[in-house]
């Protein structure tokens, strides 16, 4: 009798979409058509003052003569160059010394008792309770205002620093050892390789903390500036500049997120693949 050979065929493996994963640009799109065209619905019908909400034309209008110089103010872009310096200026110092820091808590029992009390301690507080301490100890020239957006960098960054030295897994540290390498040497090329997407979200979270305290450290007597740009606006009722600066900011602020999401596909691309 004839043995038959019988072909067993591959199983076939059905390919399921991780949930989350596709582009959501046009999703985006639509929703921000979709609130501008609200937005002109509701204002050109009336149902809401333009004292409380202006109108998207006002709106672009004030940026054009912001734009221009046709306002009765400075030009938009010395108010943007103010702002911009400041925040990173504070960003760069704060990245000098927090990931340090954060290295150093991770790596020394030591280093994490000295730091981490005051960190945690400050990290809470919101700016503007240590503002006035920082105009009595500071003045009130550009280093109070540096120093107040650099102290809501800092946490952030520490911490992001901190939890990233422990990315490394330990098979990874001993197979660095057993290959001869120095407790330098794992540290340079194991360790911190694992930390950086922790240190480049922290980064990330840092540069928002940043733009989010811009509008207090310029309430510090400052003449120019997009958060003094509101605050001025906002005392004389100019509800048109007032939405209009602080849609610029949420922009520029948006576009430096863009910039730090693509320094991280460039500097860790193996983040989310393994």
């Amino acid at each position: 009798m004839a043995e038959t050979s019988k072909t067993t065929a591959a199983p076939k493996t059905s390919a399921f979409k991780v949930p989350g994963e596709g582009s959501s640009l046009v999703i985006s799109i639509v929703t921000i058509v979709v609130l501008l065209a609200a937005w002109t619905l509701v204002t050109a019908m009336g149902w809401i003052k333009p004292l409380f909400l202006p109108s998207p034309a006002a709106v672009f209008q004030q940026f054009y003569e912001y734009l221009t110089g046709a306002a009765n103010d400075k030009p938009l872009w010395q108010h943007f160059v103010a702002s911009v310096g400041r925040v990173f200026a504070a960003f760069a110092l704060a990245v000098l010394t927090a990931v340090p820091v954060g290295i150093a808590m991770g790596m020394s029992r030591v280093a994490r008792g000295i730091f981490d009390p005051p960190i945690e301690f400050y990290r809470p507080l919101p700016p503007l309770s240590y503002l006035p301490l920082i105009i009595i100890w500071f003045g009130i020239d550009e280093l109070p205002k540096v120093l107040l957006i650099y102290l809501s960098c800092f946490a952030p960054l520490a911490l992001a620093a901190r939890s990233g030295m422990k990315g490394a897994s330990q098979e990874q540290i001993n197979a660095a050892y057993s290959m001869g390498a120095s407790y330098a040497q794992v540290i340079r090329h194991v360790i911190l390789p694992s930390a950086l997407p922790e240190i480049l979200v922290g980064m990330r979270i840092a540069i928002g903390f940043g733009w989010t305290t811009l509008v207090a450290a310029e309430m510090v007597a400052a003449n120019v500036g997009l958060g003094q740009m509101v605050l001025n606006a906002s005392n004389f009722l100019r509800t048109d500049i007032v939405i209009m600066g602080i849609v610029v900011i949420g922009v520029v602020a948006y576009l430096f997120d863009l910039l730090m999401r693509w320094t991280e596909r460039r500097l860790v691309p193996w983040k989310g693949r393994v």
